[in-house]
C-alpha cells in the first residue's frame, strides 16, 4: 500500500508473522531506474517479500524485475489494480485492465528475465467494463505468462471516485472471484478486498488459493499474529504485543544510528494495542513525541507504560 507498507512496516509485520508473504508498496519503474533513492532497499529479515511494480513499459519492467531478483526479492507483482489519478497518468495500475495485450507483453518480458515468480494484482473490472466476460478475457490473455492472479473483488472507477472511495463504494463481489477459480482451476487465484478476520480468511480459502489482507492488517496488526497458527498450522506461540514492540528495539537503534527517525518506524505500530486499555494514550504519546529530534527507545518505553 503506497506510503504504508514501507520497509519499516514490513520489518515490524515480520516480527508478527513468519509465514505470510509480505508486499512492498507499489514502486514505479521510473523511481527504480531514475530515482535518486534506493527504492529496492529491504532488510533480509523481511523475507519472503514480493516487490509490487507499477509500469507499462515491458523493457523497463524487465530491467526492474532483474534488479529485484539480484537484490533477493522472492516475487515480482505487477499492479493492475490501483485506480488513482497519478497512477493513470503514468499509464499503470487499473487502467491497464483495458489493455490486456500490453499487460501480457509486460508479464512475458519479466518472466523471460527472471527465475522468480511474476504475478498480477488486478480488479474484477473497470468503469462500465465490469462483466464477467471482460474479466475472463483479461485473464485469458495474460495467463499464458503467469499462473497467479491476486484479484481485488471490486471494480475500479477510473474517474469520479477517489482511491479511498474506490476501496469502499464499488460493491464487493466475492462470488465472481470464486467463479474465476472454478472456471480456471489450473490458476492460482488469491482474493482481496474488505477481509478483516481469521474466520473470513478461512471461509475464502474454501473457494480460492490465497487471501491478501491490506488495511486491516495495517490498522489491526494483531491479526497477523494469528496467521501462522490458524492458517499455516505452525505451533509457534503467538507473540505478545508488548514483546513485539520490544523485539523492534535493535532495529530501531540500528536505524537511528544511520540517521533514521523514530516516528518513521513507530507510525506503523500505532494499532498494535487496539482494544486494550491504554491504547489511546500509547498512540497519543508516540504521535506527540516520536517525531522530536533525538527521540529514541526511551520514548517507546514511556509509551508502553500506558498499556495495561
Amino acid at each position: 500500500m503506497l506510503d504504508w507498507t514501507d520497509r519499516h512496516c514490513r520489518y515490524f509485520h515480520r516480527i508478527l508473522t513468519k509465514q505470510t508473504l509480505l508486499y512492498t508498496e507499489m514502486v514505479t519503474t521510473g523511481a527504480i531506474l531514475y530515482g535518486k533513492g534506493d527504492y529496492l532497499a529491504f532488510n533480509s529479515q523481511e523475507q519472503p517479500v514480493s516487490l509490487q511494480l507499477g509500469g507499462s513499459d515491458p523493457i523497463a519492467l524487465a530491467k526492474c524485475a532483474n534488479l529485484a531478483e539480484q537484490r533477493g526479492y522472492a516475487e515480482i507483482n505487477l499492479n493492475v489494480g490501483c485506480p488513482s489519478d497519478r497512477v493513470q497518468n503514468g499509464m499503470f495500475g487499473a487502467c491497464l485492465m483495458a489493455k490486456a495485450d500490453l499487460v501480457a507483453n509486460c508479464v512475458a518480458a519479466m518472466q523471460q528475465e527472471v527465475n522468480i515468480p511474476v504475478t498480477v494484482k488486478t480488479r474484477i473490472g473497470i468503469d462500465n467494463q465490469d462483466s464477467y466476460a471482460f474479466l475472463c478475457e483479461f485473464i485469458e490473455k495474460v495467463m499464458p505468462y503467469t499462473a497467479t492472479f491476486i484479484v481485488h473483488a471490486r471494480k475500479a472507477w477510473l474517474s469520479g471516485l477517489s482511491p479511498k472511495e474506490n476501496r469502499e463504494v464499488p460493491p464487493l463481489d466475492y462470488e465472481r472471484v470464486y467463479q474465476l477459480k472454478r472456471d480456471y482451476p489450473q490458476l492460482t487465484i488469491a482474493i482481496n478486498g474488505g477481509i478483516k478476520t481469521i474466520e473470513e480468511i478461512k471461509q475464502h480459502l474454501n473457494y480460492v488459493d490465497g487471501v491478501m489482507v491490506g488495511r486491516e492488517a495495517y490498522q489491526n496488526p494483531m491479526l497477523l499474529t494469528q496467521i501462522d497458527q490458524q492458517i499455516f498450522g505452525d505451533d509457534t506461540p503467538i507473540i505478545d504485543p508488548i514483546a513485539a514492540i520490544q523485539a523492534l528495539y535493535p532495529y530501531i537503534e540500528t536505524q537511528l544510528s544511520q540517521g533514521g527517525q523514530l516516528n518513521h518506524i513507530m507510525r506503523h505500530t500505532l494499532g498494535i494495542f487496539n482494544g486494550r486499555k491504554g491504547a489511546k494514550q500509547w498512540r497519543r504519546y508516540l504521535s506527540e513525541n516520536a517525531h522530536k529530534p533525538g527521540a529514541g527507545i526511551e520514548v517507546v518505553e514511556q509509551a508502553l507504560t500506558f498499556i495495561q
